[in-house]
């Protein structure tokens, strides 16, 4: 249960609440191995059981950092920003407000490292990469810095656009994965992005009136990440593309409550055979583009699903969609059965 496990299992609303969004906040830290301090989890206890506010936090840790300027050095500079955010990240989780738009999502960001990153709140203005463990050292392509606001736009709106009332828990939720992904990959900051994201979606999810434990955030934050990472990794050379199935797994478990396995080492492309999910896992070995895999991922979700069904969960036009699916037909990697009307698509992997 985590260091506030007694307080989630007594059951009272308030202290309960506080006690699963401070594991929440100080989980997130790990996306980017940071630790809080001793100091902020004590402080944080004293918040859970009504002693002081959250603003009593944020000031007491703040007092707490100014008293140390003159000894800091590089590993407590990481444990101040761990602290200072864990106790942001809970501020938010507790306020019940929102708004679907890319202001929001600058909001969120500047809330959380105001005073730690100069950039706090500001689009990056330089291209980024970065090394990742789960690709043997190589990199997520992300967005190029020019038109960081005229992709967040897009994507925000086609996102308004979905009708989301037409679709089932779990087509939903496979949509949602898709629209995270997305907005991860733009990585609109010099720093923050998968923590900016996280909070975010936590708050978009509950926009929808979904019941979610936060708690998963707290144990699987690594995961969460890895899980975006493999979203948007493509390597033709190698095979691999895109896999949104890792961070539905998460979503799933997230939102309904299923005990899908969370494992760091199945995402690792390099050992695709732990892959629980077996069919989805062998599309990865086949010589099909990004938008042939995203067609692929729809039908083996569901094999009745229409061509303008794919076309909407896709965000592509079904002439497109259409083109892709004679193509998959031609070279024999689906097919159809039982006729137009009452048949289904079947992947021949």
């Amino acid at each position: 249960m985590g260091e506030f496990g007694e307080y989630i299992r007594l059951g009272e609303l308030g202290p309960k609440q506080k006690a699963e969004a401070w594991q929440t906040a100080i989980g997130l830290q790990d996306v980017d191995g940071l630790k809080p301090s001793p100091y902020l989890l004590d402080t944080a206890k004293r918040h859970i059981e009504g002693d002081i506010t959250i603003e009593e936090v944020k000031e007491l840790i703040d007092t707490y950092y100014k008293s140390r300027d003159s000894r800091l050095s590089s590993e407590d500079d990481r444990t101040e920003e761990a602290d200072k955010v864990s106790a942001r990240i809970t501020e938010l989780l507790q306020e019940e407000t929102f708004s679907f738009t890319p202001a929001e999502y600058k909001r969120i960001h500047r809330r959380l490292f105001q005073g730690i990153f100069k950039f706090a709140g500001k689009y990056r203005t330089y291209n980024i990469s970065k090394k990742e463990w789960v690709l043997d050292g190589a990199s997520v392509l992300y967005n190029p810095f020019e038109n960081l606001s005229e992709t967040l736009d897009y994507d925000f709106a086609q996102e308004r656009k979905f009708d989301y009332s037409a679709c089932s828990t779990e087509e939903s939720i496979a949509h949602i994965a898709a629209f995270t992904a997305g907005l991860w990959q733009i990585h609109p900051f010099g720093e923050g992005n998968t923590r900016t994201t996280a909070l975010f979606l936590i708050k978009y999810l509950r926009s929808f009136g979904f019941s979610i434990s936060n708690d998963l955030f707290a144990a699987h934050s690594w995961y969460f990440r890895n899980a975006l990472v493999r979203a948007n990794y493509f390597n033709r050379e190698r095979r691999i593309v895109p896999d949104l199935s890792y961070l539905e797994r998460f979503l799933r478990n997230l939102v309904l409550g299923e005990q899908n396995e969370l494992k760091n080492r199945y995402l690792h492309i390099s050992a695709q055979s732990f892959n629980p999910t077996t069919s989805k896992g062998q599309i990865g070995t086949l010589n099909v583009t990004l938008e042939e895999r995203a067609v692929l991922n729809c039908i083996l979700a569901d094999a009745k699903i229409t061509q303008q069904e794919i076309a909407e969960r896709i965000r592509k036009s079904p002439r497109t969609v259409k083109r892709i699916m004679a193509s998959l037909s031609e070279r024999q990697i689906i097919v159809r059965k039982n006729g137009k009307r009452d048949g289904w698509w079947e992947v021949l992997v």
